[in-house]
């Protein structure tokens, strides 16, 4: 009022104009919805082929954001991967994207030979054609850093800045999948839950005490390495475990789906799902992860899994 000399009823008409301005307009969920129809190749997804997951993941795994595998060694997370990148490599016209991978391979397990034996297996009249298993191979770059080190000037040559270790790493990942517009599968190891980490209050003291034997048993003491930091970059986690000797697939979290449980194998096509019809989950089976019976857990060729 003081500085453009005007009464009370001009400025908190100016203000309430201004802010009627400035303000984002509200969106319905039914304008949302259709905004999502319209932009349908913006969003896209790599399809599984596991039908009980695609269809509670809305096509499969979703295009723009990050899709986290978490599990105990050798559950069968690399099994998981080296099929994306054969249906990401698949042509188009059999259902795949048509794409190329970028496979980074920190733990040195990816295996040409058992790449072939998938596509063999699950694309026989597509894989055994003259030239076929060459040209999808072919469309899969392996990269293996030798260290934290060079992954991280590898990132640095692209111009990303030096921040704290995992949140930049995080960004940069983020951020690849949001402005490509590609689908990013990330896997993450499991680690023992500290006393700390299971009693944040005091009520769950006594309760730590009473389970924690049957904890070491079934192995739900496991939680996911990295951290909450990293857990809330993530868009989708889905949690590999096993329980009385049988494997699992979770949906343990997920915008779109509610937490599911799928019983898997794994033979030499691959990861297949047992049942199509997911398990609702509740409570903290939704987050768990068990390894009970892992050990025992034998592929289709009788030797343990790695």
């Amino acid at each position: 009022m003081e500085l453009l000399d005007v009464g009370w009823a001009e400025v908190t008409s100016a203000v309430a104009h201004i802010s009627a301005i400035v303000c984002p307009p509200y969106q319905s969920a039914l304008s949302l919805m259709e905004q999502r129809v319209q932009n349908e190749h913006l969003a896209g997804h790599l399809p599984t082929r596991l039908k009980g997951l695609d269809e509670a993941l809305c096509g499969g795994i979703p295009f723009g954001v990050l899709t986290e595998l978490v599990g105990p060694a050798g559950i069968g997370k690399t099994q998981f991967c080296l099929k994306l990148s054969l249906l990401a490599s698949l042509p188009s016209s059999y259902g795949g994207l048509d794409g190329h991978v970028i496979y980074i391979d920190v733990e040195s397990k990816f295996s040409s030979r058992r790449l072939i034996e998938i596509g063999a297996k699950s694309f026989p009249e597509i894989f055994l054609t003259k030239g076929m298993a060459q040209k999808m191979s072919g469309r899969i770059l392996v990269w293996r850093p030798a260290s934290l080190s060079e992954f991280t000037e590898r990132e640095y040559e692209q111009g990303i800045p030096r921040q704290h270790p995992l949140g930049w790493h995080v960004s940069f990942i983020k951020s690849l999948a949001e402005f490509s517009r590609i689908p990013i599968v990330v896997t993450n190891q499991v680690r023992s839950q500290s006393r700390d980490e299971a009693c944040q209050f005091s009520f769950q003291v006594q309760r730590w005490k009473e389970t924690k034997e049957d904890q070491a048993r079934y192995g739900s003491h496991l939680v996911a390495a990295l951290g909450v930091h990293w857990a809330h970059a993530v868009t989708i986690r889905l949690v590999l475990e096993a329980k009385s000797g049988q494997r699992f697939l979770k949906v343990s979290k997920s915008p779109i789906s509610p937490p599911l449980a799928f019983p898997f194998d794994i033979t030499a096509s691959g990861m297949s799902l047992l049942s199509d019809d997911g398990i609702d989950l509740t409570g903290p089976d939704i987050n768990a992860i068990r390894s009970q019976g892992h050990s025992d857990i034998i592929n289709f060729t009788g030797e343990s899994l790695q």
